[in-house]
Order: C-alpha cells, then sequence, then structure tokens
C-alpha cells in the first residue's frame, strides 16, 4: 500500500554549494535526486515539501506540489528528512508514532504520524514518539558527503533504472563485460564507442549521446539530452545530469545537470552543480601526495575538517566559471556565481560571487552576474524565472 510522504528540509548542516538554488531533496546524489530515488525506492507518494522560507518560491514553481503546509490527509504520513540520500529499511518499517533518529547528529531521520501531528513534528514541536536510534552516519551535513553515499546511492539508482524501457544494443561499438548496457529507445549511440561494464552497468538516458571513440566505464549515467564528446574517457561511478556537454577525462563525479566540461582535463571525484562552466584544460587534483585523508573548509571562515575521503576532488556550486587552463586542488569548495581566472589554482573555500583574476580577487557585480546568467541559460532556451531571479539576488545580498 502507498503511504503519503511529506519530504522537508530542515535546513541543518553547512550545504550552501548544493542547496544555494534547490532544497536539499533535489540535490543530485547519484543517477538521481534524493526525492527522485527514494520515491522509486519506497512505497510512497509525495504529498507536500516542506523547505527553508528563501526556497519555497521556486520550490513551488518547480514541483506544483504544495509546499510549507500539510494537505488534508486521511491516514499516517511519512515524514522524510531530505538530506537521508538512502531509502533506508527503517523508513520503510516505521509503524504510526515511530520515528527514526540519527546518532551522531540528534537529528531526524524520518517519522510516521497522524496528519495532525505532522506540522508539529516538522516545526520541531514533536509529541512523545517512540525512537529508534540509527547508529550509522545517514544524513548528509556536509559539501563532502555527496562523496561518501555516492557510490551506494549510485548502484541503488542504476539498479531502478535498468527497469526502464531500452533500445536495441547499440551498433559498431565494443562491448566488455557481463553487467547490463542499457541505452534508452531515444539514446544515440555512435559506432566506434567503448562501453566497460566489468565493474558496474552502464544506463544512457533517452535523448542522450555518446559521440564517436568515447570510453564508458561503469558504473555509470548518462543523463537525458546530455552528449559525451568525441573521444572522452568516463570512467566508472559518475552520473551526469540532464542537458550537459562532457569531454575529456570524468571520473567519480556528479554533474546536477545543464553544466559543460566541453574540453580536455581531469574531474576526479567532484560535484557539479547547474550552469557550471569549466575552460578547456582545467584540472582539478582528487588525490594528495601523500595519500592521506583529504581534509576541507565547508564555508568561508569555517574551520577546515577531515572528510574522511582518500580521493576527494572538488565541489562547484551553481554558476561556477573558471577560465582556461584552470588548476582545482584537492578539496576545493567553490560556491555559487563564482567566477575564477586567475593563474593561481583554486584551494581551500571560494565564497559566492567570488572575480577572481591576476589582479586580484573582488565581488562578481550582481547585475553583471545576472546577465551572464540570463545568457548562459538562454542558450539552453530556458529563462530564469522571478523567483529564481529573486533568489540570486538575496544570495549576493547574505554575502
Amino acid at each position: 500500500m502507498t503511504t503519503p510522504a511529506i519530504f522537508f528540509d530542515d535546513g541543518r548542516g553547512a550545504l550552501a554549494p548544493l542547496r544555494d538554488l534547490r532544497p536539499v531533496f533535489d540535490v543530485r546524489t547519484g543517477a538521481l535526486t534524493t526525492l527522485q530515488r527514494l520515491e522509486r525506492a519506497l512505497p510512497i507518494k509525495t504529498a507536500a515539501l516542506f523547505v527553508q522560507p528563501e526556497l519555497a518560491a521556486i520550490t513551488a514553481e518547480t514541483t506544483g506540489l504544495p509546499v510549507n503546509a500539510v494537505p488534508d490527509l486521511d491516514a499516517p504520513v511519512l515524514l522524510i528528512n531530505g538530506r537521508g540520500p538512502l531509502p533506508l529499511d527503517v523508513i520503510g518499517s516505521l509503524e504510526p508514532g515511530q520515528a527514526a533518529v540519527e546518532q551522531r547528529s540528534g537529528d531526524l531521520i524520518a517519522a510516521r504520524v497522524e496528519p495532525t501531528d505532522a506540522g508539529a513534528v516538522l516545526g520541531g514541536d514533536a509529541p512523545d514518539l517512540d525512537t529508534i536510534t540509527v547508529h550509522d552516519h545517514v544524513l548528509i551535513d556536509r559539501p563532502w558527503h555527496v562523496r561518501t553515499f555516492r557510490d551506494a546511492c549510485l548502484g541503488i539508482d542504476l539498479a531502478l533504472l535498468l527497469n526502464e524501457p531500452a533500445g536495441p544494443e547499440p551498433m559498431g561499438c565494443c562491448l566488455i563485460g557481463d553487467h547490463p548496457l542499457h541505452a534508452a529507445p531515444g539514446a544515440h549511440v555512435f559506432p566506434a564507442s567503448v562501453f566497460d561494464t566489468t565493474t558496474g552497468p552502464i544506463v544512457i538516458a533517452d535523448g542522450a549521446t555518446v559521440r564517436p571513440r568515447s570510453t564508458v566505464i561503469g558504473p555509470a549515467y548518462i543523463g537525458p539530452g546530455s552528449t559525451v564528446l568525441d573521444g572522452a574517457l568516463i570512467k566508472a561511478n559518475t552520473a551526469v545530469g540532464p542537458v550537459c556537454k562532457i569531454a575529456g577525462e570524468i571520473g567519480g563525479t556528479i554533474i546536477q545537470g545543464h553544466s559543460n566540461k566541453g574540453h580536455d582535463g581531469h574531474l576526479g571525484d567532484a560535484w557539479l552543480g547547474e550552469w557550471v562552466n569549466l575552460g578547456a584544460g582545467t584540472v582539478n587534483s582528487n588525490l594528495l601526495n601523500t595519500y592521506g585523508e583529504v581534509t576541507a573548509v565547508a564555508e568561508p571562515g569555517a574551520p577546515r575538517e577531515r572528510t574522511g575521503e582518500t580521493f576527494f576532488g572538488c565541489v562547484l556550486g551553481d554558476h561556477v566559471k573558471t577560465a582556461i587552463g584552470t588548476r582545482i586542488m584537492t578539496g576545493a569548495i567553490v560556491h555559487t556565481g563564482a567566477m575564477w581566472a586567475a593563474g593561481t589554482p583554486v584551494s581551500g573555500c571560494v565564497g559566492r560571487f567570488t572575480w577572481a583574476t591576476d589582479a586580484g580577487i573582488r565581488a562578481y557585480r550582481i547585475d553583471r552576474f545576472l546577465d551572464v546568467m540570463r545568457t548562459a541559460m538562454g542558450r539552453r532556451k530556458v529563462e530564469p524565472s522571478g523567483a529564481y531571479i529573486e533568489r540570486v539576488r538575496g544570495l549576493a545580498s547574505d554575502g
């Protein structure tokens, strides 16, 4: 039986580059967003969404669902924290009056409550609930946690997507390995491409294109309308969202969508937002010369933290742009709207709307930024809405 669900973004954690322009459950954490994954993997139907006030307008216009209001329901509702990327067994097994809490943070993972109690629980004034403690780390609260959960999320997503209709096996390609190559009926796969499924399946979505002489190694996902350009090397554990252009060497990377890496250069163990453009020859390091644990800074002025990862490249927020030949150092976190055209490498944490050149670092003028943003989005025939523009202006004023 299908259970009504309300996904919520509790606003906790330092996740600004990921969720500046979307609620946390709409972050692509594998081939799918967290919301898409849990909707497919659990017997639920999303009835409403709860987000932070500054994201309410964007969420409402992109989803068409009730936002920040509990709809009329006649059955217990499942409240799901959008910071939890995995469809844990405990979520689906909750009985009315039960809640699951992460021991590590003390934060709510999910609860099943009567509709009359949903608003109180979401507002932090919860009635007495039978609490189940989850001892594993299951909620993301730092940008690099997309790397932490990447492989598990991608594995679940590909298994789900393999159930969708497939087209005929691509002709004139080299197929290696025993896992499936699943190309949708509307995918365009050119001859002379290599698909290696030795370590996992490959899914090529409807409208995606793989150009000649490309190599794709599974597990991997190429999203709808995206193009893998001639001679590209797509290594394992990569998920490319919709309408992207990908070239060069890329591995272990998730791209939210509508972004370009159209030239040579290495990108590894990274997360890219939307409307990112990497100049020719942009490269990033995903491994320290010491082979030690990568440390990173989540937000400007925040302390450096251990990520728990040996391989971690970078997180680039929405609308980040780099000039040709840009070097991105291991563990760099670059926030929304930054433009890097300096000869020095990108390192540490780069704040929102940073304009970096060899002449120095200053703030990106918001009116100029919006002009460029409209032009870039217009190239894909996308017109930013009033709510989107207002949110971008809000981010610029927040600093």
